[in-house]
């Protein structure tokens, strides 16, 4: 981003994005998805993905990594394949369908095209992902046969631009920005998040996570529809961004006092200041953006900068929270 600062590893700055998301992100899901399964060969995905982001992170030359990320999704459709099998609903589809996507955008990367001709295929397994979930927990909610017409519909409309994307770049953008879009504003109107935000401790912190996510969702997707299939540079800096740090973070600040707990089987204690990194975020968030659009380096490496704290300190305050719980605390039960 411009900091004069040493780089550790020259592949690093090339790769953050196949890391995040492939390494990091989706061992994160894989792994949960095998906790829930309690199947040995479920832990497969999540073992696969995560070898093949240390042979990233370490810059082993050749596509070894690469190779194994796509071993690791692949083995995500199959546990996928698993649970639709077991549960056929429209929310075990969705995010059957965003494993799928990670597949496939891994596929293309691993056979040479560049990350911006793939990263639609990425956007698609987390967004598809996260919004399955939703759905799921909405269950309680009682969601019409309008609304789940409407959350399929815009579903439709997101993935049919992200396969566009491999035949026509620009007009494939913009129809899965417009999906985004639509995608946003079904979640800010129908999700059990609206009726949380008027609950009180952890409850409320995790709606309010989720709600600022779903607002970077549709501010992302209003880049894409706008700007359309930009390769690089700084709209392309803001748009990617604003779903990956807005949207994607925004999730996991929120369900990771949900997750953690089941995951490693120790009670978290919640306390307030975790509003702190949230609110960093989305202030930095704005900060980077706002550099972006306006063509102001500095702001764009600030903002950038502040992300990284933000996230860093959300770390640390969810390993103290998991610390304390460890110690006798107690979790502070919460639907999201």
């Amino acid at each position: 981003m411009g900091w004069a600062w040493p780089v550790l590893n020259l592949y690093l700055p090339i790769r953050h994005g196949p890391l995040m998301v492939s390494a990091f992100f989706a061992t994160l899901i894989g792994l949960e998805r095998a906790v829930a399964l309690a199947k040995p060969w479920t832990y497969l995905s999540p073992l696969l993905s995560g070898t093949g982001g240390l042979l990233l992170l370490l810059g082993a030359p050749g596509p070894f990594g690469a190779v194994l990320l796509a071993a690791g999704s692949l083995g995500l459709v199959m546990v996928f394949i698993t649970i639709v099998r077991r549960h056929f609903a429209l929310y075990t589809s969705v995010m059957a369908l965003g494993a799928l996507c990670w597949l496939v955008g891994n596929l293309i990367w691993l056979a040479g095209k560049p990350v911006y001709a793939v990263v639609f295929w990425w956007i698609g397994f987390l967004v598809l992902t996260i919004t399955g979930e939703r759905l799921e927990l909405s269950r309680v909610a009682r969601i019409t046969p309008f609304k789940q017409a409407a959350f399929l519909a815009a579903c439709t409309l997101f993935l049919s631009g992200i396969v566009l994307t491999t035949y026509s770049y620009g007009s494939g953008v913009r129809v899965a920005g417009l999906g985004m879009v639509a995608l946003g504003v079904w979640l800010v109107l129908f999700d059990i998040a609206r009726r949380n935000m008027r609950k009180s401790g952890l409850t409320r912190f995790i709606a309010v996570c989720l709600f600022s996510g779903y607002i970077w969702l549709g501010i992302s997707g209003l880049l894409a529809l706008i700007y359309g299939g930009i390769s690089g540079g700084l709209i392309y800096d803001a748009m990617l961004h604003a779903v990956f740090l807005g949207f994607v973070f925004g999730m996991v600040f929120g369900h990771a006092p949900i997750i953690l707990p089941g995951v490693l089987n120790i009670p978290l204690t919640y306390h307030w200041i975790l509003y702190f990194p949230l609110v960093l975020l989305n202030i930095s968030l704005i900060l980077r953006l706002s550099g972006d659009l306006g063509a102001a380096i500095w702001a764009r490496q600030w903002g950038g900068l502040f992300n990284a704290i933000a996230i860093l300190l959300y770390l640390g305050l969810m390993a103290y929270s998991v610390t304390r719980g460890r110690r006798g605390g107690k979790s502070a039960p919460a639907i999201g």
